[in-house]
């Protein structure tokens, strides 16, 4: 069809000139010729448009059904107060943390430090009547121990409270040498919490050197319908608790690599106060004209649009397939991409089967032929 209007267009030339003998006539036919094979040899699978407001292509029914999936979603995440944390924190890899902070490699094998509301029990060998088995640390951090009163016991280890202990019976001259052993057998002064997809989230006592896997195991484990297949994982820690420097850093961590055993360094001891954050699935949005319309979440790292359609049941036969949008936030910048579905599947264009993003919006109009 292109060759014969090519031939046509050729000998329209040819007349012109001779019948006029004006060369620009025969210009002018020649660029007509070539704009009219340009538009016909050329077929834009993709569009991209810059707006400042989705209203401005968006129907309002299309916006007011976008709002109630979108906060329906955001009610089943509850996390978006993290997601601000998330994106105010400064982050870093594992092994930036460990070499800007070498002291948390030490921190592995050494003794517990006690601290307020831990339960101690205090074994006096010989004495009985000296012996406590719960015996809890005041908020202020004292003990209180027969002869010889209140006993400041925070930030010490149990063999410095033994030591200690020991030495105050002696100065009173109540006993010598004793052998006395306390240990902890209640956790409570340090806590961290695990949230975000995880079966049972919530705040947990520290114990001695647990580790991130240690404190995900607590928390049930990963809950796969809620997490899908996360890639990362986030150690919100806060550093110099207490001192005016405190702040918060964001420790990311290759969740699959630990999970299967690949990424050890990733298995961090855990400080008080830490957060273990699994973000939950991220999701795209669909609606118009397809038989499913509403929220999904990504079953893979990389949904392309036509995947997107078929997880949303494809098309109706209504659907303006050559028509179908994706709004997306780009740079703070709204954009339009505006994408022909059937060029990209009849044609076998695969490469232009761009690849969809969190909370993008996917829009397929109605035909209107």
């Amino acid at each position: 069809m292109v060759e014969e209007e090519f031939n046509c267009m050729v000998f329209l030339s040819k007349a012109l000139v001779r019948n006029c003998r004006f060369y620009s006539i025969f210009y002018f036919s020649l660029a007509i010729m070539l704009a009219f094979l340009t538009s016909c040899g050329g077929n834009n699978v993709v569009t991209i448009t810059e707006v400042q407001n989705p209203a401005q292509v968006l129907k309002k029914e299309d916006l007011a059904k976008l709002q109630e999936i979108k906060k329906s979603v955001a009610s089943a995440k509850g996390d978006e107060g993290l997601s601000t944390i998330l994106q105010k924190t400064p982050t870093m890899t594992v092994a930036q943390y460990l070499t800007e902070h070498p002291e948390a490699r030490e921190s592995i094998g050494t003794d517990y430090h006690i601290g307020p509301y831990d339960v101690l029990n205090i074994s006096v060998y010989g004495e009985k009547d000296l012996s406590s088995e719960s015996n809890r640390v005041s908020g202020d951090g004292y003990i209180s121990f027969p002869l010889i009163g209140r006993v400041k016991v925070a930030n010490l280890t149990a063999s410095q409270v033994e030591e200690l202990i020991s030495s105050k019976l002696e100065q009173g001259q109540y006993l010598y040498n004793a052998n006395i052993s306390v240990m902890v057998t209640g956790y409570e002064s340090k806590k961290y919490s695990a949230l975000g997809a995880l079966k049972t989230p919530g705040n947990y006592p520290l114990q001695p050197n647990e580790r991130v896997l240690d404190g995900i195991s607590k928390a049930g484990g990963i809950d796969n319908s809620d997490a899908g297949e996360r890639q990362e994982a986030f150690i919100i820690r806060t550093l110099n608790i207490g001192q005016q420097n405190e702040q918060k850093i964001l420790i990311k961590i290759d969740l699959q690599n630990l999970l299967k055993g690949n990424d050890q360094i990733s298995n961090i001891v855990l400080a008080d106060r830490d957060v273990i954050y699994v973000p939950k699935a991220d999701f795209f949005y669909i609606i118009g004209q397809v038989k499913n319309p509403g929220s999904y979440t990504f079953n893979k790292k990389d949904v392309t649009i036509v995947e997107a359609i078929s997880m949303a049941g494809g098309f109706t036969p209504i659907a303006a397939r050559s028509k179908t949008r994706i709004v997306r936030l780009e740079n703070s910048a709204q954009k339009i991409y505006e994408v022909d579905v059937d060029a990209i599947t009849k044609a076998g264009k695969i490469s232009n089967a761009i690849p969809i993003k969190p909370n993008d919006l996917i829009v397929v109009p109605e035909s209107f032929f």
